[in-house]
């Protein structure tokens, strides 16, 4: 059963790097001083985001878990699509509650409208992108072991790409103040310890 091995691997190494992004979500730093306005947004972006996280988490699992030398492409094939499907999902739910969030309250309120509306329209964007891979799995010729590890390749490469590029919107909505109050929110708390593949 070569051949689809060593491409799931590289599937699960790109994944882990993409979960990085729903981790994004989760601010680092810890502040104080926050406005009780800024305080309520955040723990509603946060709320909102943890069973998100957990669901980004549990796809990458279910795919690191079908990567073993004797899976076979069917189970490669629909554990990966569901995956994808999941996690289509989850940036789509993070990005409406970003959205219904609405801008935080900064006091710089242009910028930081702006800055909301470009990390929903990532979100977006997101789901949108691991919805075509989830067409692109769905699509591959499982009877052909070649065939399967070539189109496998194909959409590690992808995610690939995908885990490179993303968080920037998000890494700007959470400078500063916003990102301390975030912090401080019990939920992302929670949704920054789940494992990722970076050391941040």
């Amino acid at each position: 059963m070569e051949g689809t091995n060593p491409v799931n691997k590289k599937l699960a190494a790109a994944l882990s790097g993409g979960a990085v992004l729903a981790m994004a979500l989760s601010a680092c730093s810890s502040g104080d001083d926050n406005s009780e306005k800024l305080d309520a947004w955040a723990k509603q972006v946060c709320d909102a985001v943890q069973p998100q996280a957990k669901k980004i988490e549990a796809a990458n699992a279910a795919i690191q878990q079908q990567t073993s030398d004797n899976s076979k492409p069917e189970d490669v094939q629909k554990t990966d699509a569901q995956a994808f499907q999941d996690m289509s999902d989850a940036y789509k739910a993070i990005g409406a509650a970003v959205q219904k969030a609405g801008a935080p309250d900064t006091g710089d309120s242009k910028n930081a409208e702006k800055k909301q509306q470009d990390a929903v329209k990532e979100l977006n964007s997101l789901s949108a992108s691991y919805a075509s891979l989830k067409k692109q799995v769905d699509e591959l010729d499982t009877k052909d072991q070649g065939k399967f590890a070539d189109g496998l390749k194909d959409v590690a490469t992808e995610l690939d790409k995908l885990s490179t590029t993303g968080s920037d919107a998000l890494k700007n909505l959470e400078e500063g103040d916003v990102g301390k109050a975030m912090a401080e929110q019990e939920s992302c708390k929670s949704a920054s310890t789940a494992p990722s593949a970076t050391n941040g």
